[in-house]
């Protein structure tokens, strides 16, 4: 268990100050460092299915708010997993397996990407092979008492995610292949009709919030490729191939298989099917499945050991066999998983890279900061966008939020509440410029958005506005508007804006000029206070 778990804390350690949150950690960072009265606050509308998880990070991060912090209990969290892992492998099959089984799931890619990301899944991932281990405990035990631990970490991993609750039908199923006795089946139901009745009232709350998972569409069966890639240590070639030979012998090993196959299988198949009719369906949601493949693959090496173990090599200087040839595999297959990891290098930088991630907030801030001028108002297209002020708001603090009517934290939402149509054209109606911080998607002009406060937005600056300037960071678009005047006729060959480059700053400002994203990020307890300063023009 040790040297799985060195091993996966120093992969998890390797560049996690990559220099920017996105979207989905910036959430996590400004959320949790509410008090805990505007944390419960905002569960009632939205998040819900997070909310154990703010609550935690709302403690860590009273520590130290930082990026750092923020993704070190993932790291933990990923830590923790191998080690699980690799005892899982140890009670099904052996030492060797269990070294194999924990070195394997350290290495491969997507447990790096997620052991450094400010989100649950690490955690989750963790208490699903926690349960899982405590579940061979109580089928051993066989006594009532031995299923309270494994009911209380199910029960905990599932309000940390909901979804980890498909994790009980993969247990389901490995008590079904094991053919357990009667006694076993009534203790483990009942811990599971535990669980599922405390989950009830966070899946009650949580279906009036789906809105949120609105964006997930139906997965095909390039969604199912894509997974299986990575659940493998190496997301194609020999390795990928190797991976899935030494999965199917893995088999052989029905002890293993047994709980394995169900944990590979069961979630990803059920949250798949149900999104052919609701999409649902992540690679995220699923991370603690990884566990069973590692475990597979490693179960197939030692199957292939084993065999090759019982070789007997004869020459003049003696014999070498048993002890000898087993401990010589174990070594080979330790360098092996070596040799993996150093192949794919590439791909765990890549990882550990914020342009990786869906959008760095640290540069859209840090674009803010160079190019908006002290009283500028600015306007977010959608107000998602206001994440990147939330998370960094030195970028954004001499400027003023010309649509927001109540900060977030007090408002008891992600990002604030808006003004209304007719108050957002009237502050609108006062200024001759305006700084806009858009999503690529929302300056699409086939894009149609349902909230009449972001019609309001696209209206009043395609009749009143022109654009001067364009600079374009991670998908993220800065544009600066300027009120149209009778001479701003556009002629029928060329647009009547003049756009900056995308990759220099407009005028001229060296990048030097930018703040870091650790100078943008301090001082980060004073955003919903500064958002709330504020006021309609005038």
């Amino acid at each position: 268990m040790a040297v799985p778990m060195a091993v996966m804390l120093g992969i998890g350690l390797w560049g996690l100050d990559r220099g920017g949150m996105w979207g989905d950690e910036s959430v996590t960072f400004q959320v949790a460092q509410r008090t805990v009265p505007q944390i419960w606050r905002l569960l009632h509308d939205v998040d819900a299915v997070h909310g154990l998880y703010y609550l935690f990070m709302h403690a860590v991060l009273a520590v130290h708010p930082g990026e750092v912090v923020l993704r070190l209990p993932s790291v933990c969290a990923a830590t923790a997993t191998a080690g699980l892992v690799a005892a899982l492998g140890v009670r099904l099959a052996g030492p060797r397996v269990g070294l194999w089984a924990g070195l394997l799931y350290a290495v491969t890619p997507m447990t790096g990407h997620y052991a450094q990301e400010g989100r649950s899944y690490a955690l989750v991932a963790a208490g699903v092979a926690g349960a899982t281990l405590l579940l061979l405990r109580a089928v051993e035990a066989a006594t009532a008492r031995a299923w309270w631990p494994y009911g209380t970490v199910v029960a905990l991993t599932c309000l940390l995610h909901e979804l980890a609750v498909l994790v009980l039908c993969a247990h389901a199923a490995t008590l079904a292949l094991m053919r357990v006795p009667r006694r076993v089946w009534s203790g483990w139901g009942c811990a599971a009709g535990a669980v599922v009745l405390l989950l009830l009232p966070l899946v009650w709350v949580s279906q009036g919030q789906s809105g949120q998972v609105a964006w997930l569409v139906t997965p095909g069966w390039d969604r199912i490729e894509r997974l299986v890639r990575h659940f493998s240590p190496g997301p194609g070639g020999v390795v990928f191939w190797g991976s899935l030979l030494l999965m199917a012998v893995g088999l052989r090993t029905r002890r293993l298989a047994a709980v394995a196959l169900p944990l590979l299988l069961v979630p990803p198949g059920i949250l798949m099917t149900v999104s052919q009719v609701r999409p649902l369906f992540h690679d995220r949601y699923v991370l603690y499945s990884l566990a069973g493949a590692s475990l597979l693959v490693a179960a197939g090496a030692g199957q292939v050991s084993g065999v090759l173990g019982r070789v007997r090599f004869e020459g003049r200087r003696g014999r070498v066999g048993g002890r000898q040839v087993r401990a010589l595999l174990g070594v080979t297959g330790v360098l092996a998983l070596t040799v993996t990891f150093v192949h794919h290098l590439p791909v765990h930088r890549q990882h550990r890279s914020a342009a990786h991630r869906p959008d760095n907030l640290a540069v859209v801030s840090a674009l803010a900061f160079r190019q908006m001028r002290p009283g500028d108002p600015v306007l977010f297209v959608p107000s998602v966008g206001r994440l990147a002020a939330l998370a960094y708001p030195k970028g954004f603090r001499q400027v003023r939020d010309i649509a927001l009517r109540e900060s977030a934290p007090r408002s008891g939402t992600l990002w604030g509440r808006e003004a209304t149509p007719g108050e957002l054209r009237h502050r609108l109606a006062s200024v001759d410029r305006v700084w806009v911080v858009a999503e690529a998607y929302a300056l699409d002009p086939r894009w149609s958005p349902p909230d009449p406060v972001e019609r309001t937005k696209l209206a009043v600056l395609a009749e009143e506005f022109t654009v001067r300037e364009e600079h374009i960071r991670h998908g993220v678009i800065l544009r600066l508007h300027v009120r149209k005047t009778p001479t701003d006729v556009p002629s029928a060959d060329e647009p009547s804006t003049g756009v900056a480059s995308a990759d220099e700053p407009h005028g001229g400002v060296p990048p030097a000029d930018a703040a870091t994203a650790d100078e943008l990020s301090a001082d980060v307890t004073t955003v919903g206070e500064s958002s709330a300063e504020v006021r309609p023009p005038g």
